[in-house]
């Protein structure tokens, strides 16, 4: 027989998973089912939301075009149960210059509105309470990005259309990297190792490749799918031309 839970019970797992964790996390940390929480999700937060006012465009649409690209990647945006909504921006406490970058994003985009860092375990949640964030973002949706539609409103295509390196920086810093490859050549009888550096983005929604690598196409960056283990998820930029472009605008996370 199924367990019984009160009231109580039922809105403190509801808060945790408006807070953006994962139904398993949430079902892990109480021990209350998935399908016990996401049953309550239907039956406890049915009411509707009130559509926010239009909040106009992003106060700064170059920062907007990397925040974008950062969300794409590594964002979401979950609901308050009081009302509107978290934009997170999951960044690795490796890259402190990321994060920096990130929160001064959110902060150019929005003057108006709050930016601070949830320590997590490895990484930082770079967070935001705004009523509009879906507004910004209509690419927010239930499910994981990969397993639903991507692509651009109009607005948001001509924003990245006038800043296309910022947008490219975002996915970088967010999905991608910039690595050294190495390899080794017989030169006059004697094998000697040669390096050169490369760029990866990798992303399992195939919509999300396709922003990346159109924008490129734009910028005369030449790009080859890289597949490993059967996978198509990887983009490389390998030439030497393409990769100068890449270093001159993009550059390696710090």
């Amino acid at each position: 027989m199924a367990p019984m839970y009160d009231l109580s019970t039922r809105k403190r797992a509801l808060a945790l998973v408006a807070q953006g964790r994962s139904l398993n996390s949430v079902s892990r940390d109480t021990g209350i089912s998935r399908a016990a929480i996401r049953s309550w999700q239907n039956r406890l937060e049915p009411r509707p939301r009130v559509t926010p006012p239009d909040p106009g465009p992003p106060a700064d649409e170059r920062a907007y075009a990397y925040l974008l690209g950062l969300y794409l990647g590594d964002g979401c945006i979950s609901a308050h149960p009081r009302g509107g909504y978290y934009l997170r921006i999951a960044c690795a406490d490796a890259w402190p210059g990321l994060i920096e970058e990130c929160r001064e994003a959110i902060g150019k985009v929005r003057p108006d509105v709050g930016v601070y860092v949830a320590q997590k375990q490895g990484c930082v949640a770079v967070t935001s309470y705004f009523r509009c964030w879906p507004v910004f973002f209509p690419q927010h949706g239930p499910g994981k990005k990969h397993e639903r539609r991507i692509a651009l409103e109009p607005w948001q295509q001509a924003i990245v259309d006038a800043h296309p390196w910022e947008f490219v920086r975002g996915l970088i810093h967010s999905d991608g990297c910039r690595i050294t490859n190495w390899t080794t050549r017989l030169v006059a009888g004697e094998r000697k190792r040669y390096e050169y550096p490369r760029y990866f983005f990798t992303n399992v929604s195939e919509d999300i490749r396709r922003l990346y690598t159109d924008t490129l196409d734009k910028l005369g960056v030449e790009w080859t799918h890289c597949t490993r283990h059967g996978n198509p998820f990887n983009i490389s930029v390998a030439r030497r031309a393409s990769v100068a472009l890449m270093d001159a605008h993009v550059g390696p996370k710090y």
